[in-house]
Parts: structure tokens; sequence; C-alpha cells
């Protein structure tokens, strides 16, 4: 009787087949121990490519679409999907187009704004901060962002470095158009977010609003003829000085509208903002990203750490924004019962430390961390698409092939690159920490600062590797490991970062020096541990034969600086601290901080609780690093 095998024999595979397979397994095998992050990189690689050549085949056809276009296009696909939401008020994508609609027609008869000219915009998170912004895009306008924290001297510093023709503030800062009204520049008009006004010559919208029509501008006023012109300007702190407005244009919007798509955000997602609007954060990877999306973003007037998750909730929200501190903020909270309860899967943004990282994953559950960077003016960014904790973003070879960068030596005393013998500076080895530095070409432009062309050539490095070569200066310090992550180490120069805003020394140092009993100040950033970034400290020189007036010194603080610029700690010297070339040294003043154990001078500490400076003691000092002291 034959067997079942002689009845059906089964088929014998070729020999070559068992030897294939080994081959297989022990590629993959190879590719997991040798190269780990291959598919990885190779996924985000092609998405990065796929939107290069899709914006690359528009200027091939002749055509520039920009977001704006897109946002218009949406309008008329999906009319009745949510766009904003905000307290509880939803506005459609239709609704938004027709207010912006409304407002860029209000302008057309009211105003002779040309095609190219600046309109500044002073508004918190709000809807119309959206459609003053898109109607003003409308008529082909650039729209100058205003830090509403930034007061007096600062602000119409702005103001003036943008030129604009028109100034817009919300009903909310009248208060702050007031202080700047009497000084600001007569030709500049001024429009507020309201029906009445009490100030003169003070033109209104919300009345004219209601009565303008909904229809469309001319499609030729709003009609990008370059994609590299400028549509936004958006202020930075930068590495000195005073804010200075750093030019957008409708590739760099581009640019950062994908950022969301990049991390794997979809249209059925719903983004949660809380940051302000005036950043880049905020306006461009946010409200651009849903924008390239098709999705719905759910906007907070300003961030509540109390009210988030209850927030997520309540909006089903699935993709939060954040910076370092806000992260941290979160952790700090006492344990909510929402906190878990939540359809939120990723968060997208920077400067979140390592142990915030590991807490913020550990309490509030399954989020993806996507920390990314990038500055407002630069032209380079990095994703941290792997999720790699404390890490920024990963780099490879063909990266550096279409966003060409480096890390160079820096002198940490004379404050600027380390040049060789032959005048070229020199790339530090993996693991040491380099000034970061991007090449500027024709696919990564920097569009600089405007009216403001010294402060642009200061931020680009020339003949640093050969002749002829120009880089774009990013200020910051940045390491790569051996598996090619980066990570941020620290800024350079005369700005450091304290609650999510960059802080520039000398604009803090001025204010200061206004005061009849200081002679010098010098202003840098000190660490606090569990906090993110730096605590401004002020050393102080008094003028001869005066004393510390600490209620002056409060009040002065208080009415000229933003929140996060005033001075926490305060340094009496008998004189100032200079280097062999006379500029003012902080390295060791940074060293030393703020510990009265081990500092002789007269050390001081804002306490926002009573409103003044108080004596830094010993019991303060532990107070503070414990904790128990609000910063």
């Amino acid at each position: 009787m034959r067997g079942w095998d002689d009845l059906y024999p089964l088929p014998v595979p070729p020999s070559w087949v068992p030897g294939a397979a080994v081959g297989i397994l022990s590629l993959h095998f190879i590719q997991k121990l040798l190269f780990p992050y291959f598919w990885a990189d190779l996924r985000y690689l092609l998405k990065v490519l796929t939107y290069g050549l899709r914006v690359e085949m528009y200027r091939l056809q002749g055509r520039v679409f920009t977001v704006l276009d897109k946002f218009v296009k949406l309008a008329e696909k999906q009319p009745h999907k949510p766009f904003l939401i905000y307290e509880g008020t939803v506005h459609t994508y239709r609704d938004v187009d027709r207010r912006s609609n409304r407002i860029a027609q209000v302008f057309l008869q009211h105003e002779a704004l040309k095609k190219g000219d600046t309109v500044a915009l002073l508004m918190g998170n709000e809807p119309d901060f959206i459609h003053v912004w898109f109607g003003l895009a409308k008529l082909g306008c650039v729209v100058a962002f205003l830090n509403f924290n930034v007061r007096f001297r600062s602000l119409l510093h702005c103001v003036s470095s943008c030129e604009p023709k028109i100034l817009v503030v919300g009903a909310d800062l009248l208060g702050t158009l007031e202080e700047i009204l009497p000084k600001l520049q007569k030709d500049v008009s001024v429009w507020i977010m309201a029906k009445d006004s009490t100030f003169p010559s003070v033109h209104t919208l919300l009345d004219k609003i209601e009565a303008a029509s909904a229809d469309p501008v001319p499609v030729n006023r709003c009609s990008a003829n370059n994609l590299k012109s400028a549509i936004l300007y958006i202020f930075t702190s930068g590495t000195t000085g005073l804010p200075k407005a750093a030019v957008i244009s409708h590739l760099q919007v581009l640019k950062g509208a994908a950022g969301l798509w990049a991390f794997g955000a979809t249209a059925k997602d719903i983004i949660y903002i809380t940051l302000p609007l005036y950043h880049s954060a905020a306006s461009l990877l946010g409200i651009g990203g849903c924008i390239e999306l098709g999705a719905t973003c759910v906007l907070k007037k300003k961030f509540s750490a109390s009210q988030f998750w209850s927030d997520c909730k309540k909006y089903n929200v699935t993709v939060i924004q954040y910076i370092g501190e806000l992260c941290r903020y979160l952790c700090n909270q006492p344990v909510q019962k929402e906190e878990k309860n939540h359809k939120v899967r990723l968060a997208v943004g920077n400067g979140v430390r390592n142990d915030v990282w590991r807490e913020f994953l550990d309490r509030f559950g399954a989020i993806k961390i996507c920390e990314f960077y990038g500055a407002t003016e630069g032209n380079i960014c990095f994703m941290n698409h792997t999720g790699k904790i404390g890490s920024v973003g990963r780099t490879n070879f063909f990266y550096k092939l279409f966003f060409p960068f480096d890390l160079i030596k820096y002198d940490f005393q004379k404050d600027e690159p380390i040049r060789n013998k032959h005048g070229w500076c020199e790339k530090v080895k993996k693991g040491e920490a380099g000034l970061l530095i991007s090449k500027v070409n024709a696919k990564n432009p920097f569009f600089g600062y405007a009216g403001n062309k010294r402060h642009t050539e200061k931020k680009l490095l020339c003949e640093v590797f050969k002749k002829g070569d120009v880089y774009f200066n990013t200020g910051d310090l940045m390491v790569q490991d051996h598996d090619n992550f980066l990570y941020f180490w620290d800024r350079i120069g005369d700005t450091f970062r304290w609650k999510g805003e960059n802080v520039a020394t000398t604009e803090v140092s001025d204010v200061i020096v206004m005061l009849d009993f200081i002679q010098e100040a010098n202003v840098y950033g000190v660490s606090v541990p569990d906090h993110e970034g730096k605590a401004g400290m002020a050393s102080l020189i008094l003028k001869h034969d005066a004393s510390l007036d600490l209620e002056q010194m409060y009040k002065q603080v208080v009415t000229y600086l933003p929140s996060y610029a005033r001075p926490l700690f305060l340094r009496v010297q008998e004189k100032l601290e200079v280097t062999g070339t006379f500029k003012q040294q902080k390295f060791r003043l940074v060293d030393e901080g703020f510990n009265p154990s081990t500092i002789t001078d007269p050390l001081y500490f804002l306490d926002n609780s009573k409103k003044a400076y108080i004596l830094l003691t010993k019991e303060v000092h532990e107070m503070i690093l414990s904790g128990k002291m609000k910063l």
C-alpha cells in the first residue's frame, strides 16, 4: 500500500531557496544591528522629498501655490468642516474665508493699500487674529506679527523697523496702544477691533466688517509671483539687541505648514493650539499645518495647565503643540482624572528636558513626542521622527545632501568661531558641542531681517571652509552623537531662553541703566534646577555715592519689560567684569549663579507674590531650589 507522500508528493523547492531565505534573514539582522534606523530614516526622507517635489512641480508649471491658496480651495471643497473652535464657538472653513473677505474689503475701500505694503498686527489669540491675517494676505500685504508682551520703547522699535502703513490692535490691547500712541509715527494709520473709539484719529474695524461685502477681492491682489517673496514678518530677539523682524517668505510658510504632516498628522486630527499666534510655532506649524492637512484646530486664548486635559477631552483633541516649559507646567499639576482619559496621540514642539519628557510619557499616556529644531528666520530644521528621548532630530548622508549643515568649533571667551592658521573654521568631532551653521544656497536661502541690513549680515558666516561659501549662524550649540542624533546644548552670545521666550540681554540692560542710580548693568542667564532655559540675572554697578533703590528697580522692570525678561536675581558688584577687549564678562558670573553661600556680593530675588525685590538669603535660596518659591 502506497503512503500519502507517494500519492501526493510535496513539491521540493529549488536548492537556492533555503540559502536565499537565510541570506534575507541575515541581512535583516545586520540591518537591525548596524543600521537600526534605516527604515525610519527612509520613510522620513521620502516624505521630505515628496513635499519638495510637489512644490517644485508647481514652480515648473509656472504656478505659485501658497498656503492661503490651499485654504481658499478647502473653503470651497469642505465649507462646513470646522476650521477653528474658540471658547466653544465653531468657525467653519467657509466662515473664516468669508469673514477674512469682509476684512479685505474694508481695507480695500478705506485704505490706499498697495500689494506688498506692510500691516502690523498687535492682537492676542482669537479668531479675528486669523481673519485679519488672512484678509490682509488676500490683499497681497505683508503682515507683521507683534509680540503683545513687548512694551513701550521695544514695541515702538518693532513697529518702526517693519515700516507699516497700518497698525491693527486687538480690543484687549488698547492699554498698550495708549502707551505708544503719542510717540507712534504719524504716517501709521491705526485701526482697533472695536465698534467705537475714544482715541483721536483711530479707526474702528468691527462696525465696518459687519457692513462689508463677503465677496472675494480681485485674485490679482493676492496671487504670489514668487515663492521667495515676503509674506510675513515674525519678530525674534535673535542673538543680540532689540527684537528683529525676520522676513518670512511663502516658501518658509509652506515648509512650516508641512511639519504636522511630516510627523504623521492627518485631516482627521484635531490640533490644540495654546501658544501665542505671533510665534511661528503657532502660526506656521499650527494654523498653517491645519490648512496643509485640511484639519481642525482648537484655539486657546492663553495656555492653562489646569484646563489643558479637560479641554483635550472636551474637544476630542488628537494633536497638541508644546514648548518645554508647557510640558513641565503640566507635569507639575496635581493628578487629574482626565489627564489620561483623552485621545491625544501626537505632541509636537521643542525644548522639553529629558526628565520631563519621560515623566510626561509615564503620566499622560501613549503620546508620541515629536521634538523638532528650527529658528524662525533660519534655513535649517531637524525633526525627531524616531522618538529618541532628548534628541531634537536626526541626520544622515542624504539629509545633509539636501540640507547641508555643520557643527564647528567655538571660542567661548572670544565669542566667535575658531579658525585655524589658514583662516578656515574647523568641524567638531562627534560627541563634542559645536556651533550649528547651515549653508545658504538657492534651495536653502536666508531672507534676513526687515529694515536691518547690518543684523542680516551679522547672521552670516563667510569663507567658512572655502572661498566664497556662506553659512547661516544659528547661534545655537549642538552635539551630534555616534548614531547621528542631534541634541541642543546651549545658546551663544547675548541671548538666553526663559519661559519659552528668547531674552536679549542688551534690551534688559538698556532698561535697567535708565535708572539714575545705575552705572552699568551686566545681564545674563543662570540655570535653576528643574526649570527649562535660564533665569535672568543682572550684575549691577551703582553710581558713585548712590544706593540701590529696590522699589524703583521693581517698578522699572515691570513697566518696561515683559514678564519673561525681568531679571529674577540681582547682584551688586564694586566693579564691572570685562574681557581683554573690554566686553562684559559673563562666563564666571554664569558659573557662580545665585548662591548666597558662595557669593559675598549682595544678592536680591524678584518675589512676585510680594511684588518686590527681596534679599536673597540662604533660606530663600533653599526654597527656590526645593520648588517652594514659585518663579
